[in-house]
């Protein structure tokens, strides 16, 4: 049996408001949430949204949650997440609870951000990149510098890369990032799960804030360079260790003759 938001007359306006405010007819919403007009207008009228409706509905509408979402529905999601198949046993041996859902929150949704993302692009030109996209999940997320590098074999890429670390936290086995790609992919989960939590209201402001919940990634690392080289608006040569380049390089942690980790 499908889960539903419960519906309300003001939700339902500020469904309305939002549209309205991105000059978007109701056909061309619908169209954007992949639900039909009736159901749309419905919608807006207040009725009850099946849950797995929300993510188009916040796709068309440019919102990351619905507002005002029932919150005994959003904590019987955090609940259900920390039984979730993505839950890592190791980050939380190694990090805490906290990191451990996070990560499992955070890489299902960037699960489906990056699949949404390639099937925007498969319907247009070889070539083309998420910046040329009407609604892209993921470009406001990766690095600005390397933009137009976004295309749908990247995003590809990506995607296999996800499965392989989710594949990692199912069984147990250490997370660890070896390349750029794998810090990225790690940082972004976390990210993603963090907006969640918060929104979710899981967290003690008063006990936690985003810092504490961000610094197990890196502990990780062991560094910030991923914030410093990809997030501060400082220009990379294609020599440098994070310009896209050598994203997928395999730079950290890895064993030198010796059996020694660099």
């Amino acid at each position: 049996m499908q889960k539903t938001i419960k519906g309300s007359e003001q939700l339902g306006k500020k469904i309305k408001k939002r549209r309205e405010e991105l000059n978007l007819t109701i056909e061309e919403a619908a169209s954007r949430a992949n639900v039909g007009t009736k159901t749309w207008y419905r919608y807006e009228s207040g009725e009850s949204i099946r849950q797995d409706k929300c993510r188009g509905i916040c796709k068309a509408l440019n919102w990351r949650i619905l507002p005002e979402q029932d919150e005994t529905d959003s904590k019987m999601l955090i609940q259900e997440y920390k039984d979730h198949s993505n839950w890592s046993t190791y980050l939380e041996e190694q990090f805490g609870d906290y990191a451990s859902l996070s990560f499992a929150v955070g890489s299902d949704i960037l699960y489906d951000y990056i699949r949404e993302d390639m099937e925007a692009l498969s319907s247009l030109p070889v070539g083309a990149h998420i910046g040329q996209l009407d609604v892209s999940w993921m470009k406001d997320s990766l690095p600005p510098q390397f933009l137009m590098h976004y295309d749908y074999e990247f995003l590809y890429h990506m995607f296999c890369t996800l499965q392989c670390i989710i594949q990692n936290a199912k069984s147990g086995a250490p997370i660890i990032a070896h390349s750029v790609m794998e810090e990225l992919i790690i940082y972004l989960c976390n990210e993603e799960g963090i907006v969640f939590i918060e929104m979710d209201g899981e967290v003690d402001d008063e006990e936690f804030q985003r810092d504490d919940l961000e610094e197990w990634v890196f502990d990780l690392f062991d560094d910030i360079d991923i914030i410093t080289f990809l997030y501060s608006n400082i220009f990379l040569d294609k020599d440098h260790a994070y310009h896209f380049s050598h994203w997928h390089d395999l730079q950290f942690y890895v064993k030198n003759q010796n059996d020694d980790y660099e």
